[in-house]
């Protein structure tokens, strides 16, 4: 029986590599049924809101959502589509691994890291958000709990153990943050007892910034708290040439949502050169969610070697061809 997943073109280039992910999972043998939600600037011209009530049900009726980039306007009265769609569904593990590919022009070779990142808490829950009349202070809440901390440590225990990885390193700011980033670490060092098999090491943020710039290859994988593993997934991004990749999965008891995490580039929308990888790696870690793992290996090898080989890149990865070309590759290859 094929299973139904919902889809989310977004915004900008998000039809496009939409469009190329879709028919490379159908080449693939997949065999998904698509059913397609507006979100982001589209949904706001055609619905009159960001996120439809009707896109909210198909993403919690299927369970699995491919989401292309979405645009928040900004300005006030505008809240994060990301954020909402991670407090509605319980999103609270963020994964997001970086690979190095040959034919990229990443600085580095052999990277393999997997950054996780909780999600739901800390200083991006949006709690206390005031800003006085004047205009002359502002302030927010940064709040953790212990259950929060706990989930998302394991996580990443069961993550490293599940692929074999040999390192977890709690990335934190303890020294000065004593409370909420002191109760992540100690949660930490309690739950890594329990994995004997798995080496432990806690790092402090701005050093764990510098050693991933020097000497990336220490790294496996990295659990930390909200703000900081938006900064260093998007650093570790850099290190294998950038966001577009660089996958992203946001991970609930009942829901998941892939996604390219880099941004709906509007100025090139609808022009055929749009490199469509990141979302191919997100559907690569969908398929190893829903254990389709000979399907997703499949896929990441036909597009390290159309990477490698430089046959149809699309401009960002040194060649001079579109989208459709790129996608086209890929296929051949499957």
């Amino acid at each position: 029986m094929s299973k139904t997943i919902t889809v989310i073109p977004g915004d900008g280039i998000g039809p496009d590599i939409i469009e190329s992910v879709t028919a490379i999972l159908d080449k693939a043998g997949c065999g998904f049924n698509y059913e397609y939600a507006d979100a982001g600037l589209v949904a706001l011209e055609k619905h009159g809101e960001l996120l439809p009530e009707s896109t909210l049900e198909a993403i919690a009726r299927n369970g699995i959502t491919l989401k292309g980039p979405l645009t928040t306007p900004v300005g006030g009265g505008f809240t994060s589509i990301n954020v909402t769609l991670r407090k509605q569904f319980g999103l609270y593990a963020n994964v997001r691994p970086v690979v190095s590919f040959k034919g990229t022009k990443a600085r580095y070779e052999d990277i393999d890291i997997i950054t996780i990142r909780e999600n739901t808490e800390g200083m991006y829950s949006g709690l206390g958000q005031t800003t006085k009349d004047d205009g002359s202070e502002a302030e927010a809440v940064s709040r953790v709990t212990r259950v929060g901390c706990e989930r998302i440590v394991r996580f990443a225990f069961e993550t490293a153990r599940r692929e074999n990885r040999q390192k977890v390193t709690a990335v934190h700011k303890a020294n000065i943050l004593k409370t909420t980033s002191g109760m992540f670490l100690a949660v930490a060092r309690e739950i890594a007892k329990e994995y004997e098999d798995i080496q432990f090491e806690e790092m402090i943020v701005d050093a764990a910034c510098m050693k991933l710039v020097m000497n990336p290859e220490n790294f496996d994988v990295i659990v930390t708290t909200n703000l900081f593993g938006d900064i260093l997934s998007d650093l570790c991004a850099g290190l294998v040439g950038g966001l577009g990749m660089a996958p992203g999965a946001n991970i609930g008891a009942d829901c998941a949502i892939f996604e390219a995490v880099h941004g709906s580039a509007p100025d090139i929308a609808g022009k055929n050169l749009a490199n469509p990888s990141s979302i191919i790696l997100a559907a690569v870690q969908m398929l190893e969610h829903l254990e389709m793992q000979d399907k997703a290996a499949n896929i990441i090898s036909a597009l390290r070697d159309v990477i490698e080989s430089g046959d149809r890149t699309t401009a960002d990865l040194g060649g001079s061809h579109g989208t459709t070309e790129f996608t086209q590759a890929i296929i051949e290859r499957l």
